[in-house]
């Protein structure tokens, strides 16, 4: 992947179980900031035509923990087959990508 940040996208039937969620990946530092959004979601599920309410959750993090943190929802998210989508962030503000990096460097303790 050429982009330097990233932002994984999954989505929660539970608002409880999606803070959780943002809570551990802001906390292991596998993101630096993850945002919490209520939508309604229409899909087709086993043969089904589905709506419902649920809650958007975006990290972002550095290229470098995108995979880890893949990896993290995909072992602890609840679904049978849970939206895992990762985006490559082309640019921003460079004081704000600096501190993403800086939150999610690894070996970076407080």
């Amino acid at each position: 992947m050429d982009a330097k940040y990233i932002v994984v996208s999954t989505t929660f039937d539970a608002r409880e179980a999606a803070e959780a969620m943002a809570q551990e990946l802001v906390e292991r530092r596998l993101a630096a900031c993850a945002q919490l959004t209520p939508i309604t979601s229409f899909y087709r599920w086993k043969g089904r035509h589905e709506r419902a309410e649920e809650v958007l959750l975006a990290a972002k993090t550095s290229a470098e923990r995108s995979q880890e943190l893949v990896d993290f929802i995909s072992r602890h998210h609840p679904y049978e087959v849970p939206e895992i989508l990762v985006t490559p962030v082309i640019g921003g503000g460079e004081p704000y990508l600096r501190w993403l990096t800086e939150a999610t460097a690894a070996a970076h303790r407080e």
